[in-house]
């Protein structure tokens, strides 16, 4: 497992941004329809309100430069209107700009083999050990994934298939653990492939 630094940006005035829910519309449950989610959002007082496939991604514009606050306050606007506990992380375009630019895998060709696990806040160091407990654990069967930690994003690399990826099952259990979660400030977390994440910074400056 690796594990580097990068500086954060700071954006003024009107921004676009992104909040990427988790768990949400996964097997039947936690359903939450995207025209009522953008309804949701928009009732936060958000313009330029639009969201990009079932898996909860919407793009907005505020002249909030909290994403803390944002993703604190589509939490808890989620709840009430769905009767749902779904993890946000925000991020402004910058944000997810420069973690898109951080990838570790760019000659990975096939986008669906690469995933980025977006978080509120950088891993904690005993989160980053038992990543790489797990990383070794996989490798000493044969398996070649691996994750890399940079600022607040993990990297997973999966070259023989996500699907079948021991090492990515694990990775959410780890982030999951209700050890995680007691924490005064739990890790929000979710995933995206390269396919999405990517598609999600051309969604952001077409707007």
């Amino acid at each position: 497992m690796e594990i580097a630094g990068r500086g954060s940006g700071h954006n003024v005035g009107m921004a676009t941004h992104v909040a990427l829910l988790r768990g949400i519309n996964v097997g039947g449950r936690n359903k939450v329809p995207m025209a009522e989610l953008r309804q949701v959002v928009t009732s936060l007082g958000h313009t330029g309100v639009t969201t990009y496939i079932q898996t909860g991604n919407v793009l907005f514009s505020t002249a909030s430069t909290s994403t803390t606050e944002l993703a604190s306050a589509v939490e808890s606007a989620i709840t009430g209107a769905f009767g749902v506990r779904a993890s946000v992380v925000v991020l402004t375009r910058d944000e997810l700009a420069g973690v898109l630019k951080d990838n570790p895998y760019p000659d990975e060709p096939n986008p669906k083999l690469v995933h980025v696990v977006f978080l509120n806040a950088g891993p904690p160091k005993d989160l980053l050990d038992r990543i790489a407990a797990a990383e070794s654990a996989a490798a000493a069967k044969g398996a070649r994934d691996t994750v890399t930690a940079i600022g607040h994003a993990l990297f997973l690399h999966t070259p023989d298939g996500y699907g079948n990826s021991e090492l990515a099952q694990a990775l959410f259990r780890i982030i999951s653990a209700p050890g995680q979660q007691k924490k005064a400030e739990s890790l929000a977390a979710t995933a995206r492939n390269w396919a999405t994440a990517t598609k999600l910074l051309t969604l952001c400056d077409e707007k």
